[in-house]
């Protein structure tokens, strides 16, 4: 039985890209299921960052750039100001997620923001990521619509702050366990290993 890992980010957050080729590699060398998990790091009202600023040049000099050199994920600082808010392009991942396409759209989520430089919350360019994964045009202009959908992503906010415990992301959590930042593949690999480790001693019958 594979283990469960749930993955929380945010598309506004380069270093939920980063971490991406770990995930990648997991999934790969180990039996894993994993969910793309929705966690808005700063809705509304909270101002969003603008990258004329100090803090965010800053970040990726030190910090993101750096990383990116090292997975081999080549990104840049996008230019959009103020950064876009997630939730629409959230209430789409809820449709991906039905479809079977959420770990497709989300890649290409974070490919139009921090590699193609495009406003990831403007309808038109989450309709056009969306369609160009294999969702339908007419569901996501509906999703984009619906406030049931919205209403849901708002829970699904609420479940990772006040359940989960989420705070910052990435944030993945292996079966209940809450690993934050960016861990190595080889980390990964390791928690997986010991959960499963676990799971085979507690089965009966087991010594």
């Amino acid at each position: 039985m594979p283990i469960t890992i749930d993955v929380f980010v945010d598309y506004v957050c380069p270093f939920c890209f980063l971490v991406e080729p770990a995930i990648e590699e997991l999934k790969r060398d180990r039996d894993v299921e994993v969910t793309i998990r929705p966690f808005e790091l700063r809705p509304d009202p909270v101002p969003t960052l603008r990258p004329e600023d100090e803090y965010l040049p800053r970040v990726w000099r030190d910090a993101v750039y750096p990383m990116s050199d090292q997975v081999g994920l080549p990104i840049t600082l996008p230019t959009v100001s103020p950064q876009p808010r997630t939730e629409k392009a959230f209430m789409v991942l809820q449709l991906a997620q039905e479809r079977g396409l959420a770990e497709a759209y989300t890649e290409a989520m974070f490919a139009a923001f921090f590699q193609q430089d495009r406003n990831i919350g403007l309808d038109e360019v989450i309709i056009d990521v969306a369609v160009s994964v294999g969702l339908d045009r007419a569901e996501v202009e509906a999703a984009l619509r619906s406030e049931q959908r919205r209403d849901r992503q708002r829970a699904d906010q609420g479940y990772a702050v006040h359940t989960v415990g989420i705070d910052s992301v990435p944030g993945i959590v292996i079966e209940g366990q809450v690993l934050r930042g960016v861990p190595s593949a080889t980390r990964l690999q390791k928690i997986v290993d010991d959960v499963t480790e676990r799971k085979v001693a507690a089965r009966p019958g087991q010594s």
